[in-house]
């Protein structure tokens, strides 16, 4: 046996709570990602909208929350590059470290560069960093885990704390530098938090063993040119839209919407024609079409913690703790508890009822229409005058966006790399993240028809929309079940 083999076989048959070792260097690396990441995002929205004597840049306040919920779209519609440059490139591995780097890049401009140029040029290193980094971290998990292993909805739930472990702190500590200290502050924490985690990756990097250096489907010689040629075009595109003003900040996430998913299209046509897919791969595609759309209903609606929520912490909670004014974006941060609570439940479940635990598609189903339920709960809550919503309701209401997740998300991880061709697993990951980037771009769009004055036709609307199109999943179910050849 060689040396290569003998160290991959030792790291990958040491486990931690009957998982993988090298789950828990994935842990930690996406929990500080997710601390830098949601710190910025959560006083993202304020910094837009708030007035320049507050220490923001005073746009108007439905294109302040626009704008984030179009970033959001952005971060996922980059992991098809960051993927790209796996399967391609660098390999899932190097290609994390890499996307790490250019993450905390973009939270030292966020930081130090003022106006709209540091607003500008921060978001978009983030968004590709970011993007480089998520889609290749999941799929580097799904790796340490054979098909049809039953402890992989475990393994990515417990990831799925770490990711909300980085949602709960970074929120709260971003929250408070903006408060007392300054935006600026903030943007600086996060930078900070994404290169603690970065070091953390290095140096337990050995963890992984070999997972995740290959490339899988290298990119030839005779390709480079051509490569070369799309992403000149790409970026001139992009200037010749943003000159002649084609795309606007108000326009920005309906563009957005219609650009992922004009790539989810393009990505399905590709992996159902390529001849490096099998006729079993190819059914299992088929069976995450619904899955895909399921996604990004319930992101379209979970995401409005940033966009819609955002504002309604600010203008309708009564944040009153014990005599006390916490800041309003620590709303973010309420999701987050409820997952750090519940998601090891959650993994204890799956991974006791292993085979007997409700298929795939089902879980989807009843995540959407539990969204779709919790959003109907924000109706009542219209009583309430003014800045005057108790806190602790909106803290159960979040309650059940987070049951709702915890059926759908990290399943969703789950079976995503469970369905993948073997020749597109990291992209296979990155369509999942694009549908999860429509629903992201779409929180933007839909929190432009928010009205304090009318908060019951915006959620009830919503809301049942969403528990019709989870009703529709559930129809669908036995049918994806069937395409998905032998993943449960």
């Amino acid at each position: 046996m060689s040396e290569t083999t003998t160290t991959e076989s030792s790291v990958t048959g040491r486990t931690v709570f009957g998982h993988p070792i090298g789950l828990v260097n994935l842990f930690g690396v996406e929990l500080w990602e997710r601390f830098s990441y949601y710190g910025m995002v959560s006083i993202l929205g304020f910094y837009l909208y708030y007035s320049a004597t507050d220490g923001g840049l005073g746009l108007a306040k439905s294109t302040g929350v626009g704008i984030v919920g179009a970033y959001g779209g952005l971060v996922y519609l980059s992991t098809v590059l960051g993927a790209w440059i796996a399967d391609r490139l660098l390999g899932m591995e190097r290609t994390v470290f890499y996307g790490g780097t250019v993450v905390v890049a973009g939270h030292i401009a966020l930081a130090i560069v003022p106006g709209f140029g540091g607003v500008a040029i921060g978001l978009v290193l983030v968004a590709l960093g970011s993007g480089a980094l998520k889609a290749n971290a999941s799929s580097l998990l799904g790796t340490l885990y054979p098909k049809g292993d039953a402890r992989a909805d475990g393994g990515f739930t417990l990831f799925y704390l770490g990711i909300n472990l980085g949602a709960f702190i970074g929120p709260l500590l971003t929250g408070l530098l903006k408060d007392h200290v300054g935006f600026h502050y903030g943007f600086g924490a996060a930078a900070i938090g994404m290169a603690i985690g970065l070091t953390q990756y290095v140096v337990f990097r050995r963890n992984l063993g070999t997972h995740g250096r290959e490339v899988p489907n290298p990119l030839s010689r005779d390709e480079f040119g051509k490569v070369a040629a799309v992403v000149a075009v790409a970026v001139v595109a992009v200037a010749v839209v943003w000159t002649t003003g084609l795309v606007t900040l108000e326009n920005l996430p309906d563009v957005t919407t219609g650009a992922i998913t004009a790539g989810v299209i393009i990505y399905l046509w590709v992996l159902l024609r390529s001849p490096k897919v099998t006729p079993i791969e190819r059914s299992r595609v088929r069976a995450a079409i619904p899955l895909l759309v399921a996604n990004a209903v319930f992101w379209s609606l979970y995401q409005q913690i940033f966009t819609v929520l955002t504002v309604y912490s600010d203008e309708r909670i009564d944040w009153n703790i014990f005599g006390w004014n916490a800041p309003s974006s620590w709303v973010s941060s309420i999701a987050a508890v409820w997952v750090i609570g519940l998601s090891p439940i959650f993994a204890i479940l799956w991974t006791k009822l292993g085979s007997r635990a409700p298929s795939t598609p089902h879980k989807f189903a009843l995540g959407v229409i539990g969204v779709g339920v919790s959003f109907l709960l924000f109706m009542p809550l219209s009583t309430f005058s003014g800045r005057t919503v108790p806190v602790l309701l909106v803290f159960v209401v979040l309650g059940g966006f987070v049951i709702s997740e915890l059926l759908l998300s990290p399943i969703g991880l789950a079976v995503t790399t469970q369905l993948a061709p073997e020749a597109f697993r990291a992209q296979m990951m990155a369509l999942y993240f694009f549908s999860l980037g429509i629903g992201t771009s779409m929180s933007g769009t839909l929190a432009r028809f928010y009205d304090a004055d009318h908060e019951i036709a915006y959620f009830g609307i919503t809301g049942a929309v969403a528990v019709c199109a989870g009703l529709a999943v559930a129809a669908l179910s036995p049918w994806v079940s069937k395409h998905m050849e032998g993943v449960h």
